[in-house]
């Protein structure tokens, strides 16, 4: 295949630039809420889901969880991507036998901030024996263009949550399904890094025991050691996960399958288990709940619905 001429070149970048921008409008989200005192890191919590409210407070106790890193790591093949701030938050509901349920919120369990992928489209997917894309990394050389952010992104409900592994090492705490998504104009809007079939599932676990703590407050978020509700804290600790496989990308570009190839040839995707790395800095992760859910029985769910309504500012 020759390679294309200049205007064919900018024709490329135009058109792949209009559909990216168009790709890329959405909705804006609600706000979170401000929530008052103990509550505070639970600003995305689903009390008012089905589940949380039909759990009665005997066979079925409701609970929320919240777990925040400011800063980590991600290495998907050969690629390793600085990340920033990430908040995961799910309702639990624990069962009599020991086992749980989880409950995302409807915007998703996971939500994180953006990242910049070290030497954007040009470190993505160039040099490249293909003429096609070797012609877009042409055009490219010192453009602002050449930049790309990362996502990760919820694809799927959280599961098989352990709240003794969130006190302990070495043992997963939740499996998270999740994908990248790949922002750039020349990538279109929908180019992703694993699927909703084909997702990459996080296991992350504490490679250090966290801090302990407990506190307790009333069902407006009000410190009170009287109080009926109380929440466990879980601070400083590494998670990790190493042992996730990573599938290739797809949808990037139009979805050209040039340029899927290109960006999985030049990323090492998809890569197999034990070649990709995951690490969470610093991590603050908290549990609230009341502190005798039989005395709210059936009625415990909907109690702490109304509790965390009462603490919305």
């Amino acid at each position: 295949m020759p390679l294309l001429t200049t205007r064919t070149r900018i024709a490329t970048v135009s058109a792949l630039t209009a559909l990216g921008a168009f790709a890329s409008l959405g909705t804006a989200t609600a706000a979170e809420p401000a929530l008052n005192g103990e509550w505070a890191p639970f600003t995305r919590c689903p009390v008012d889901a089905p589940a949380m409210l039909a759990a009665d407070g005997f066979d079925k106790t409701p609970q929320c969880v919240v777990s925040t890193s400011a800063s980590g790591s991600i290495k998907l093949g050969k690629t390793t991507v600085v990340t920033g701030r990430t908040n995961l938050q799910l309702g639990v509901v624990q069962n009599a036998d020991g086992t749980s349920s989880v409950v995302a919120p409807p915007s998703g369990a996971l939500v994180a901030d953006s990242a910049t992928v070290p030497g954007g489209l040009l470190g993505l997917m160039c040099p490249s024996s293909i003429p096609v894309i070797t012609s877009i990394c042409q055009t490219l050389e010192g453009s602002t263009l050449n930049k790309i952010t990362a996502t990760m992104e919820s694809v799927g409900a959280p599961y098989a949550f352990d709240q003794t592994a969130g006190v302990l090492t070495d043992l997963p705490i939740v499996a998270l399904p999740v994908r990248i998504h790949l922002e750039n104009p020349l990538l279109g809007g929908k180019c992703y890094i694993g699927t909703a079939s084909n997702p990459i599932l996080l296991r992350p676990e504490n490679r250090n025991y966290p801090e302990f703590g407990m506190s307790f407050f009333r069902g407006d978020g009000t410190a009170d050691e009287s109080g009926e509700m109380s929440r466990i804290n879980l601070t400083g600790a590494t998670q990790n996960d190493s042992a996730f496989a990573v599938p290739g990308a797809t949808g990037c570009g139009l979805n050209v399958g040039l340029i899927n190839a290109a960006v999985n040839a030049k990323t090492g995707l998809p890569s197999a288990a034990g070649n990709n790395s995951l690490t969470l800095n610093d991590t603050r992760t908290h549990l609230a709940g009341l502190n005798a859910p039989g005395t709210a029985a059936p009625e415990a769910g909907r109690v702490l619905a109304e509790n965390w309504h009462s603490a919305v500012r």
